[in-house]
């Protein structure tokens, strides 16, 4: 009987982890429980058949009953976040089939401390991105980094020792690039135009906010805030767009899908795999939580993680070809009433807007819009 109930609790721990996440609580331990949803199905999977073991030796009792159907009703919740992020998912991003022109953009959390900037180099010689992208990266990084200059001859530079700096290098030219701080003074942001081939011309913003956690800050706000207002800031755009970065959020989370819906973004993973770039040391323990999120112009050609180079994070290497007769066939998430409500509450949590968000350049005809 004592395992009986010792199991019966575990499932009640399980219950209470799966229906947390569904408040619009902020705080930094219930918002956590976003992440781990593919772990956590996989906890409900090993309490359902321990659950089982024990209805055949000591019967099937109504606790053991309602624990069953507990665990069942996890699994089947976590799964409908989570399967999208599968092969079993159709496709939000067609493939390119050989499309041009392309852009290759490889970004990477390279963890402050971490010192195997040289492997990290070479790694970036060897994929050869048109656009280098780097988060966490201080003063010593960007003396390694620097190193790729002759090939990446543009350039966005803001070194800090905070855990917060950022680093652009570009093969492709850049314009009305503006580094900013949205809701944070110690958090930075990129936004620039890159200059695409056959003049077309891609707003990028890299992003790097927050995460809601013990050490840094108690809720997620601060996090929210910032993706809903670059979301509201690019909604409605009509030429390309690329938004990527470590934004400290998995991608099934609902802040997340909160940030497509309201920007009419597309996520090249959806139907093709999780991605997990995080924790690169704990097998067990990876989530996505860098991303890169583009409009429906492009289509993708490849998606990959990279191997790991002494950092907590994999970079991720994504190749975009402008191919939008294509794309209008392409269709993310749709927002309805209730998002609405979510957005305003989330915009109005921090004093910033989406007017505060940098938007490079006015002149759409240089933007590759659809004619």
């Amino acid at each position: 009987m004592t395992v009986q109930w010792i199991w019966s609790g575990a499932t009640v721990v399980l219950l209470l982890m799966t229906l947390l996440p569904l408040s619009r609580l902020t705080a930094w331990w219930v918002r956590g429980l976003d992440f781990p949803r593919l772990q956590l199905s996989g906890l409900a999977l090993a309490l359902l058949a321990t659950g089982l073991l024990i209805a055949g030796f000591q019967g099937m009792t109504p606790v053991i009953f309602l624990g069953l159907l507990v665990c069942l009703g996890c699994v089947a919740f976590q799964a409908w976040w989570i399967i999208p992020y599968t092969r079993f998912w159709p496709v939000e991003v067609l493939d390119a089939n050989g499309a041009k022109p392309c852009l290759r953009l490889m970004t990477a959390n390279v963890l402050t401390t971490n010192r195997g900037a040289p492997r990290f180099v070479s790694m970036v010689r060897e994929h050869n991105p048109d656009i280098l992208i780097t988060l966490e990266s201080d003063a010593w990084w960007q003396q390694h980094l620097d190193t790729l200059e002759d090939d990446y001859p543009h350039s966005v530079k803001v070194p800090l020792d905070n855990l917060y700096g950022m680093h652009l290098y570009s093969r492709l030219p850049l314009s009305d690039t503006e580094v900013a701080w949205l809701v944070e003074d110690d958090v930075p942001s990129i936004h620039t135009f890159v200059h695409l081939p056959d003049s077309l011309t891609l707003r990028l913003h890299v992003l790097h906010p927050a995460p809601p956690s013990p050490t840094e800050n108690e809720e997620s706000t601060q996090r929210d805030a910032e993706l809903v207002v670059v979301a509201q800031s690019v909604a409605g755009e009509t030429g390309p767009v690329v938004v990527t970065g470590d934004l400290n959020d998995v991608a099934w989370s609902t802040t997340t899908r909160l940030f497509r819906k309201i920007s009419g973004l597309l996520d090249p993973r959806v139907g093709r795999g999780m991605f997990n770039t995080f924790h690169a040391g704990y097998t067990l323990l990876r989530w996505p939580l860098d991303h890169l999120f583009h409009s429906e112009h492009f289509t993708v050609s490849e998606l990959r993680r990279l191997p790991e180079f002494g950092s907590d994070h994999f970079p991720l290497l994504v190749e975009l070809c402008f191919q939008p007769q294509r794309g209008v066939d392409q269709e993310g998430l749709e927002k309805d009433g209730e998002d609405q409500a979510l957005e305003r509450e989330k915009a109005a949590a921090e004093p910033v807007a989406a007017a505060d968000v940098p938007t490079p350049g006015s002149d759409s005809t240089l933007r590759g819009d659809r004619q």
